[in-house]
């Protein structure tokens, strides 16, 4: 967390905490307690919305509340005069409280909360009922099966919607583009997002997509959990409040929940909800991207290398590409990549714990720092690619990935390779020429065994084939990294992985340290995490 960070949250807690004071007197404010509610049930002023599904709001509700059936118009545009109607026959005027629940712990009461707000219904004179309708049984709250007579229209009128709290597809669209500005929050759960399941035509996530659902947002009793805890798991998913933060989720009702969470309890000055969400980014005629890895672009395909690394794109001098082959030189000799210089794994092993050796040595072979640097090694991720990544990510390379498939596949897919039998002059790696490998040394790539933890709880995830001997101190789970590639190196689909990695107990809430007996172990698992957009993954200090 950044300092100015750091300053802004603690001076926003000292307001937070002087308005939670107000309210709580009241008992009322984006939440309302069950003890409010049960000292304040019929009052006229107050309005009680159900936002449950008809068939669970007829099998017990409380007494005196309006059943709005969010499945029954969430997430759709309805003309302003009809929502205002809508909106008058729950009861609501703009001189009325109203208070929302739903079964407790999940996101319809906060789209009903949502849509008043978006339409103009004070945030101040409106609450979701904290835990819903299971913590007001859990104290005894009275239920009825009796439905609520009709109330009278109320005379709230619908004013122009703020659209400060709404995004809409061409600002979302740029906001997936801009990580460093924006957050986009995707509110469902794992197995949508790593692909695993789909509700429309592809399974996954808009790129740069932040996982964060729903549930998360909640304690085990239903309740949501407090403003300081909402903000530090935030900051932990490379959400700062200085970000803009977009939730979205597959047709704009989940992301409700961490919508209300940051802009109403955790107080974030910018956040928007995406309506539309899935349903409309993936019916867009432009074919709009999505992706199930959190980072698929630390594998590279050939098909990807071969349209950048060319050398008609090298000619222009726009390629901005250094390939590296890091196996051993009578490899390389034998065939390479057109263009590919070669640091073999050995070099990288032997300098890992000398950066300015290594620095001249990638120099030396021609390595530019400010290009993207493609790793090629006998096959995907493995042990020698990956440490690779890793060493060159510490020394400050602007961008490292890794080619997913060999040499051979190359080939085999029609690729062109040099032989060094019969090298073609044309296709001499300018970078090939020394140059000076400027560094500049990234910090948090790395951690050691006895630094103290951050705000997050630390897991050790030991990666090679059995867990060393010497295990850092703390929690330690086995994931073995070749489990969760094939056998060529290609990492296994998304949801493979995280299912592995969950079925180990790897939380995305702690700060997750690769480690193994072997460097080039601990360095792949570190690359795998990343690729699945862990936000805290690091490799153990050697």
């Amino acid at each position: 967390m950044t300092t100015r960070v750091a300053k802004w949250m603690g001076a926003f807690s000292a307001g937070l905490w002087l308005a939670a004071g107000a309210a709580m007197a009241s008992g009322i404010g984006p939440l309302a307690s069950t003890e409010w509610l049960a000292k304040n049930l019929g009052r006229p002023d107050l309005v009680i919305i159900d936002a449950s599904p008809g068939r669970l709001y007829a099998a017990g509700h409380i007494p005196g509340a309006v059943n709005a059936d969010v499945f029954a118009f969430g997430g759709r545009e309805v003309a302003p005069a009809e929502m205002q109607r809508r909106i008058r026959s729950w009861g609501v005027s703009a001189d009325r409280r109203v208070v929302i629940y739903d079964a407790g712990g999940t996101f319809l009461a906060t789209s009903i909360h949502f849509d008043l707000a978006y339409h103009g219904f004070p945030p101040e004179r409106m609450a979701v009922l904290d835990g819903g309708l299971a913590k007001w049984k859990a104290m005894g709250g009275s239920v009825t099966t009796e439905p609520t007579p009709a109330p009278a229209p109320g005379t709230f009128g619908v004013s122009g919607p703020r659209e400060d709290i709404r995004v809409r597809l061409a600002e979302f669209v740029t906001a997936t583009g801009d990580p460093a500005l924006h957050a986009v929050v995707d509110a469902l759960e794992p197995a949508q997002h790593f692909g695993g399941m789909k509700f429309f035509d592809r399974a996954g996530h808009v790129p740069n997509a932040i996982l964060a659902p729903a549930a998360d947002f909640f304690r085990e009793d239903r309740t949501f959990k407090s403003p300081g805890e909402i903000r530090r798991m935030l900051a932990h998913l490379g959400i700062p409040p200085e970000k803009t933060m977009h939730a979205h989720c597959g047709g704009g009702i989940a992301a409700s929940a961490p919508f209300f969470a940051a802009k109403w309890l955790a107080g974030y000055p910018a956040v928007k909800l995406y309506r539309e969400s899935q349903l409309e980014w993936l019916r867009d005629e432009r074919g709009l991207p999505f992706w199930t890895y959190g980072a698929p672009g630390l594998v590279r395909e050939r098909d990807w290398l071969a349209g950048w690394g060319n050398a008609m794109v090298r000619s222009f001098g726009v390629s901005h590409v250094s390939v590296i082959d890091v196996r051993p030189p009578e490899a390389y000799r034998n065939a390479h990549l057109p263009f590919s210089v070669n640091v073999p794994a050995a070099t990288f092993r032997a300098l890992r714990g000398q950066p300015t050796e290594l620095a001249k040595a990638l120099g030396a072979a021609g390595v530019n720092p400010e290009h993207e640097a493609v790793i090629v090694s006998e096959g995907g991720v493995n042990a020698d690619s990956a440490l690779a990544f890793v060493l060159l990510e510490r020394l400050g390379q602007k961008r490292v990935s890794v080619l997913a498939g060999s040499v051979d596949d190359w080939g085999f897919a029609g690729h062109p390779l040099v032989k060094a039998e019969a090298p073609d002059p044309s296709k001499v790696a300018p970078a090939a020429r020394p140059l000076a490998y400027a560094a500049s040394p990234r910090h948090g790539i790395t951690a050691a065994a006895d630094a103290p933890e951050g705000v997050a709880p630390r897991l050790y995830v030991a990666m090679g084939k059995a867990v060393p001997a010497s295990a850092p101190p703390g929690k330690v789970v086995h994931v073995p990294q070749a489990g969760l590639v094939k056998p060529d190196g290609t990492p296994k689909p998304a949801m493979e992985i995280w299912t592995a990695l969950a079925k180990a107990g790897v939380s995305r809430d702690a700060e997750v340290i690769s480690f193994a007996d072997d460097p080039g172990d601990a360095a792949a698992g570190y690359l795998l995490l990343r690729l699945m957009g862990f936000p805290v993954a690091r490799v153990l200090s050697p």
